[in-house]
């Protein structure tokens, strides 16, 4: 079995691949504090839920955008499973040619979701993931990773809210029932939820213009299934995209597997 992990700055994602298989997933909460050995603990644990054991790892892969917790999950990997993970990174095959003027600067859960997104559905293709950040990641037909846009993520923008003003709370991010807000809360529900519709459709739009084509447009990320639908230019939800994508790169870099 393979354990994949994409390493956010809110939650890790995980996966247990047997060969194209998700066998399962789950999200635990990226902690800077927490030890290799504590780490170690819940992925068995987690392992263990599900009836799968740790011995039957046999391969393992990260995608980190936090620097500090990347030396942690390598160690948990090497210390619980006995494999030593791949990372995604320079010297890694991805299949996807990066053409940012620094490619070292683009995020490596942004390539990752590339990868899979034009392995599934070809080019030009167009990842929106709705994470803490809201990225936008534009793939040629060819399925040369073009660049993008990040804009604040729609959680951040309401802890702004709370945060930069006197008297407005903190809210839970949802669909309100109207536009025209009766309360303070549901004025601003409706604010953060129809003008992140806007801000996302529009990205789109323009990037689309730039391609000169209508790109397949595919959404992943925690806050999707709450603003894709209401976003006619989206044509695809994959949760576990990002998940998928370490997959196929670890098999285009795979190592011999532990006996």
């Amino acid at each position: 079995m393979l354990i994949v992990f994409d390493i956010g700055n809110t939650t890790i994602g995980l996966g247990i691949f047997q060969g194209k298989k998700l066998l399962a997933d789950w999200k635990i909460k990226s902690d800077r504090e927490s030890t290799a050995d504590e780490y170690g603990i819940i992925l068995c644990n987690l392992l263990s839920h599900h009836n799968l054991s740790c011995q039957k790892i046999k391969g393992a892969i990260i995608s980190s955008v936090v620097p500090p917790l990347t030396p942690i999950i390598q160690t948990a990997c090497e210390k619980f499973f006995g494999v030593k993970p791949l990372l995604v990174g320079p010297g890694l095959k991805t299949g996807i040619p990066i053409l940012y003027e620094n490619p070292a600067e683009v995020g490596s859960d942004r390539i990752v979701a590339a990868c899979a997104a034009y392995e599934k559905y070809g080019g030009p293709c167009l990842v929106v993931d709705f994470g803490t950040a809201t990225t936008f990641d534009a793939i040629s037909a060819a399925g040369e990773y073009l660049g993008g846009a990040i804009a604040p993520g729609i959680q951040i923008s309401a802890e702004a809210l709370y945060l930069r003003t006197a008297k407005l709370p903190r809210i839970e991010v949802r669909k309100p029932k109207s536009a025209i807000g009766r309360t303070t809360v549901s004025s601003m529900q409706s604010g953060l939820y129809f003008g992140y519709i806007g801000l996302v459709s529009n990205i789109i739009a323009e990037i689309s213009k730039e391609l000169g084509i209508k790109p397949k447009v595919v959404a992943t990320g925690g806050f999707a299934e709450l603003i894709a639908s209401e976003i006619p230019a989206i044509d695809f939800q994959e949760p576990n995209l990002v998940l998928e994508g370490l997959r196929i790169i670890y098999e285009k870099n795979k190592r011999p597997e532990k006996k």
